[in-house]
């Protein structure tokens, strides 16, 4: 075959190191606009990006030559680099880190909608579940046991 043609969406979750609030109102615009600027610098895209201060969801068509994991790797440490070396630097940001893992769900075309509004209205889901019990749920949805010895890395 001449060409290879793909259409892989992914729904990733990671949180900050220990849920730390780190992601304030006033940073969350820029952090998710340099999540999407690391997205488009390495040729996939961010098509949503949300999230409250300790956690960030994101919506990802990747190229099928990109693994997951390696996205997740240049989003996560393209950030912390960026927010430790703030000029100004920001002192509450000092310590910032994201958690060690992520998860990470697969996507149909016929999802994306619903995703997206998903990931857009974090702020109001938040107001009535938290992080750890959102997590778990989806991890629940999609029958995958997380261990909570190392679930929250």
């Amino acid at each position: 075959m001449a060409n290879t043609y793909a259409a892989l969406y992914y729904h990733v979750i990671f949180s900050t190191k220990n849920r730390e609030d780190f992601i304030h109102r006033d940073l969350e615009s820029r952090v998710w606009a340099y999540l999407g600027g690391i997205a488009d610098e390495n040729d996939f895209k961010a098509i949503a990006v949300g999230g409250t201060a300790n956690h960030v969801h994101l919506l990802l068509s990747l190229p099928p030559n990109l693994a997951v994991s390696k996205a997740a790797q240049l989003l996560k440490g393209g950030t912390s680099a960026w927010i430790k070396d703030a000029r100004p630097p920001i002192p509450r940001l000092s310590h910032f880190a994201w958690q060690d893992g992520y998860a990470v769900f697969s996507v149909s075309q016929s999802q994306l909608d619903g995703v997206v509004k998903y990931i857009k209205e974090q702020r109001e889901h938040h107001r009535t579940k938290t992080f750890e019990e959102e997590y778990r749920a989806f991890l629940a949805k999609h029958q995958i046991a997380g261990d909570e010895k190392y679930l929250w890395g």
